[in-house]
């Protein structure tokens, strides 16, 4: 056991958590202050039910013994963590308990991406009963073919086979582009058919309630991501440094190209933009960031930036009301990512592979491709299926009055702000402006 690697992927497996939080407040602040709460709840739920199926049987079904020709480990091989518990249980060179809870973090944030695609319509209870059965049918089986990497012997020999993506495939994903991004962007585009439009969308605006939050969420988010990216170097060392880096630049990047788009499209760069570019450079440079130089981060980054800000109107051309746009920035963003490593990859990163503009070829291309398109296909089909099930057993949406009234006070009987009553000002009659600016808000949210 290495401790300064033991403290660096602990600390990583901190900042991963903080991301989930940090998605609360970022989608939190995009939705309209009567669904806030709500939307908050479904990322600290997916925390609730995830951690625990993680511990139970996640981590088994991730990372245990093959048992399905790279598609799945063996699910209950470390029920409750059985066997990883003592000090001689070594994931590389820190203990296993550690690595459980790296990648535990992953699985939650992944979930809790969903979410965004069916804000201000969805109930809070079939949500978590969703968010459990796509954990264990859809994202662990994934986490197997994508993380879960050949054990060998000391003489090269497979002594232990691993998930088909990683070891026979040979796609790069460093972090997480096709277990996580486009996993669950695809799974975010199949609820969004299922349930439905919200009402009155897209005719009456639905304007994020509060920019601040939404920034607030996206540094939140940024800051994390150095562990998301970092960490999964699984220690102290120059890969580390090399995917923080560039998980840097590629972000700043992305951001950029994000603003210059709506410059020249609509005129105006907005705070609004900005947040959303940030996100999206993150999830291009999820799965690159061991495998290209920083010069190859920022390419990705810039054109990924572009892509996903004109992704997001994607929604008003096919009809389908993916509320906070997880489809344009994370499907996108992580196809984007993925793919592009087939061109940008270079033998001076870390993953010593020379992409199609270093002299590589298309072989790296069409590996990257066919991974990335078979997460997006097995995904949607499930999560179309989960998300039927779901509705047609208990019941997924909220009803059209709850929806417009408040979700929040349907599902949680709570509000997020509460300004004040509609009495007198100290007891003159005359109305106080608290009551002013509920009513106001109140009727802001009917339309």
């Amino acid at each position: 056991m290495d401790t300064g690697d033991t403290a660096w992927v602990l600390t990583s497996a901190a900042l991963v958590l903080l991301m989930t939080p940090g998605l609360a407040f970022f989608y939190g602040g995009m939705v309209r202050s009567k669904s806030v709460l709500n939307m908050m709840m479904m990322s600290l739920g997916a925390m609730a039910v995830v951690g625990v199926l993680w511990v139970l049987f996640g981590y088994s079904a991730a990372f245990g013994a093959d048992v399905g020709g790279g598609l799945l480990g063996k699910p209950f091989e470390f029920f409750g963590l059985d066997g990883l518990l003592g000090a001689d249980s070594l994931a590389g060179k820190i203990p296993s308990t550690v690595f459980v809870a790296f990648q535990a973090m992953f699985a939650i944030i992944t979930v809790a991406l969903i979410s965004g695609a069916i804000a201000d319509r969805a109930r809070f209870g079939p949500w978590l009963l969703f968010a459990g059965l796509w954990a264990t049918i859809v994202y662990f089986p994934v986490a197997h073919w994508v993380f879960d990497f050949d054990g060998k012997d000391e003489a090269g020999n497979v002594i232990d086979p691993g998930g088909w993506i990683a070891n026979k495939l040979l796609a790069i994903d460093f972090a997480g582009g096709t277990a996580v991004h486009i996993n669950a962007g695809a799974a975010g585009l199949a609820l969004a058919i299922v349930l439905g439009k919200r009402v009155g969308w897209p005719k009456e605006p639905m304007k994020p309630h509060s920019l601040p939050l939404v920034v607030l969420g996206a540094g939140l988010l940024w800051f994390g991501w150095f562990g998301f990216n970092a960490g999964s170097a699984l220690g102290a060392n120059g890969l580390a440094g090399v995917t923080f880096i560039n998980t840097l630049v590629a972000t700043c990047a992305a951001m950029l190209g994000w603003l210059i788009t709506e410059r020249i499209r609509d005129g105006k760069a907005t705070t609004l933009g900005a947040a959303s570019g940030v996100i999206a450079g993150l999830v291009a440079i999820t799965p690159a960031c061991s495998s290209v130089t920083p010069i190859g981060a920022i390419a990705i980054g810039a054109i990924t930036g572009v892509l996903c800000a004109l992704a997001v109107s994607l929604k008003y051309r096919f009809g389908y009301d993916d509320s906070l746009d997880v489809v344009g920035v994370h499907l996108v963003g992580g196809l984007s990512g993925t793919i592009l490593i087939g061109l940008f990859a270079s033998e001076s990163a870390p993953a010593k592979i020379n992409g199609l503009f270093y002299g590589g070829g298309v072989d790296q291309l069409w590996r990257q491709a066919v991974g990335a398109f078979a997460v997006l296909g097995y995904s949607f089909v499930l999560s179309l299926a989960l998300g039927y099930l779901v509705k047609f057993t208990v019941g997924f949406r909220a009803s059209e009055e709850a929806e417009v009234a408040s979700i929040d006070e349907s599902e949680h009987a709570e509000r997020a702000y509460e300004y004040g009553s509609l009495t007198s000002a100290r007891g003159t009659g005359k109305p106080s402006v608290a009551a002013g600016a509920t009513a106001v808000l109140e009727g802001s949210n009917k339309k």
